[in-house]
Parts: structure tokens; C-alpha cells; sequence
């Protein structure tokens, strides 16, 4: 057996053929900016990149295809969610599992007045959505949290955190890296003000490009902060207020858009439901292959009903870093070792400050190279 690659909870590996297809025709036979031009292959670039947002609303159940902004990823939107809309002052929750893309923003915007709870979660990572409530200001202004966690795996009921947001009336982010395209997503019905997602994780599409989807309250009250050109009102100094072109300035990433398209259309082709059956599978038989192994603590939950593909092991007997490196060095096993850009994820879990090893199968897994991993931390826990 060749190399085997789980670490998709970082980014997905292999790709979709299409994708690298659709990125080398750009390259090749387009070329062309967006917005700029009037010209044939201007016109096909700028179709392209309409027929993505509609395609990522379609995938996320939001209606406004111009409310779909396209962001270099994940970080990028979720900085722009924050800083766009936290002022001195204001008061924000997020949950104790989130990654540094959003808890670095806010820290950085603790500096300037504005405050911020963590809503606690289990040992396992789960979020008890009536804790919510307790915790609420009245100038609590933003509800931010992870969907799934990139450590634990632990997915979040944001259908029912978006019923306490609505009936207050505080603007939920959602950040969907773990989960967007291979989880249901149902932007309206959640009630949600933005979903923040990358373009390289679940969806397989290159890095360097992401989605930011706002409804249309929470993007007439967010301030962008990014300004520039936008090839539209070139008359003016003033960045436009109309959508999506307040929050897209400079060229857009074209080959990454092209290969996003390519991406998602494999997703709707192949359908999100089959998508997390196969996830699920794959993930329900690395953790009954590990159950009974001694000097092994899975950092998050055992049952798959509300979980993710993600699987972080605390090795017992052996340091975490030396058995990542061992999985490669041995068996090829591709792994992640560390805290995952998530410390206070991992204080949660009881995983810090020595981090867990952390396996995450993809589309493109098969089971085979599951049973070779699950052998391989067998005979590490064994060492």
C-alpha cells in the first residue's frame, strides 16, 4: 500500500480530478480579470464566477447569489464577520472549541474594548445550546462558533443555537471548516447572519479561496475591511455599499474560483448525503478498531451521531509528535500532531498543553488504508 493521506481536517487530498482540470483551463485559455472588461473571455470568467455563488447558495440553502462573497478562505471571511461588525464595547460568545481564526480577531479586538464569553463545552467538546442564555448581555452583539471541531470532532446543534439567536435579535456566524460540504447546511433555516467556509477542506477545491455567504441585514451593518478597486463606480473614491462588490476589492482569485466551481459541482454531482455516509463509515470503523486498545484517550466524542470526521488520539505510552512521525516513517500514515490552531479547544478536552495526534479520512479514503491506521496505533500503543 502506498502513502496513505488523513489529514483532510487540514486539506483535502486528492482533489476531485475536475478541479485541477478547471484551474489549468483558466490558466491556459482565459486569463482574463473580472470586472475589468467587456471582452469574450472577460464575459466567460465573470459568468464563472456567477454560476459559483449560485452553486454555493444552491449547497447552502441561501438566496441571494450576490450575498455570496468570495474571500482568499476561511480566516479571511471570519475576520471580515468580526472585525466588520464588533465595536468597543460590544460583547460577543463563542464557544470553548473555537479555532484561532476566530479567537486571534478577538483577542486583537479585546485590545480596543470589545468583550467576549466562551459558552462551555463538554469533555467531549459538545455545546449545551440552553448555556447559552446565561451568558447573554445586553450588548451582547455576535454569536460566533464553530460547526465542527477541527480537534474532537464534536458537531454543534446550529439549528438550535440560531433559535436563541433569532429570538433575541444577535447576528450568528457560523464557521462550517469542518463541515461544509459533507454536512447539510441550511443557511435560512438557522437563521443565520453569515457561514464563513473554505474552499480546500470539505468542499476539495484548491487553497487561496473561500465563501462568505451574509444575509441581508448583517451585510447593510457590516463595515468591510479590505477597500480598493472594484471595477464597478471607477468615478468614484468611495468604496460601493451595493453587493457583492463592498466586499470584494482587488482581482479575485480566478483560477481559484474556477477550480471552486469545479469542486462543488463534484459535490451537488455526488450528493452531501453520500458524502457524510461515507465519512461516518469511515469514521465508525477507525473508532471500533481502537476501542479496546490500552494507552490510547480519544480527545472527543465515541458516539458518530453529531460527530465529524475528525479523530484525535493522546497517545499514553509514547510522546504525541514522536507517534505521528513513526505513522509516516513506518506505514506512511499522514497525520496531524499538535494543538490544531485551537488551544482552548484542547484545555476543554483535556488534551493540553501535549496536543493529540489526529487522524482525518476524506472522500478519497477507503477502508483498507483505515484498517492499515488503526494496525498502525495498535502496534504504537503497544511500544
Amino acid at each position: 500500500m502506498g502513502p496513505i493521506y488523513l489529514d483532510n481536517a487540514a486539506t483535502s487530498f486528492p482533489k476531485p480530478p475536475a478541479v485541477a482540470e478547471a484551474m489549468a483551463h483558466y490558466l491556459n485559455d482565459v486569463g482574463a480579470s473580472i470586472n475589468r472588461g467587456v471582452y469574450a473571455s472577460a464575459q466567460s470568467a465573470g459568468l464563472t464566477t456567477l454560476l459559483l455563488r449560485e452553486a454555493l447558495c444552491g449547497l447552502f440553502r441561501h438566496t441571494e447569489a450576490t450575498h455570496c462573497i468570495l474571500t482568499p478562505g476561511n480566516t479571511a471571511g471570519l475576520n471580515m464577520a468580526i472585525r466588520g461588525w464588533l465595536r468597543s464595547g460590544d460583547h460577543c460568545l463563542v464557544s470553548s472549541m473555537e479555532h484561532n481564526a476566530v479567537m486571534r480577531p478577538l483577542q486583537d479586538l479585546a485590545k480596543q474594548g470589545v468583550l467576549f464569553d466562551r459558552i462551555p463545552c463538554d469533555s467531549a467538546g459538545r455545546m449545551d445550546p440552553a448555556d447559552i442564555i446565561p451568558l447573554i448581555r445586553p450588548n451582547t452583539k455576535l454569536l460566533v462558533m464553530a460547526h465542527g471541531s477541527n480537534v474532537g470532532g464534536a458537531v454543534q446543534d446550529a439549528a438550535a443555537v440560531g433559535r436563541i439567536c433569532r429570538e433575541r435579535g444577535i447576528p450568528f456566524v457560523l464557521d462550517a471548516a469542518q463541515t461544509a460540504g459533507h454536512w447539510d447546511i441550511d443557511f435560512e433555516g438557522w437563521g443565520l447572519a453569515a457561514l464563513s467556509v473554505p474552499g480546500h477542506k470539505g468542499l476539495m477545491g484548491p487553497g487561496g479561496i473561500g465563501a462568505l455567504l451574509l444575509s441581508q441585514d448583517f451585510a447593510r451593518g457590516l463595515s468591510p475591511i479590505l477597500t480598493g478597486g472594484t471595477g464597478s463606480a471607477s468615478d468614484s473614491e468611495v468604496q460601493p455599499e451595493y453587493m457583492p462588490d463592498k466586499f470584494e476589492s482587488g482581482t479575485a482569485n480566478l483560477p481559484g474560483i474556477y477550480g471552486l466551481k469545479a469542486a462543488v459541482d463534484f459535490i451537488l454531482e455526488t450528493g452531501v448525503d453520500r458524502l457524510r455516509e461515507h465519512e461516518t463509515a469511515l469514521t465508525g470503523r477507525f473508532l471500533d478498531g481502537i476501542r479496546d486498545v490500552p494507552n490510547v484517550r480519544l480527545a472527543g466524542p465515541w458516539e458518530l451521531e453529531d460527530r465529524a470526521g475528525v479523530i484525535s488520539l493522546d497517545f499514553q505510552n509514547i510522546d504525541n509528535a514522536e507517534a505521528s512521525f513513526l505513522l509516516e516513517e513506518r506505514w506512511g500514515i499522514m497525520t496531524r500532531c499538535g494543538l490544531h490552531c485551537a488551544p482552548n479547544a484542547h484545555k476543554t478536552l483535556g488534551t493540553f498543553p501535549q496536543g493529540t495526534v489526529r487522524f482525518s479520512p476524506g472522500w478519497f479514503t477507503t477502508e483498507a488504508e483505515i484498517d492499515a491506521a488503526v494496525g498502525a496505533v495498535r502496534e504504537l500503543a503497544a511500544k
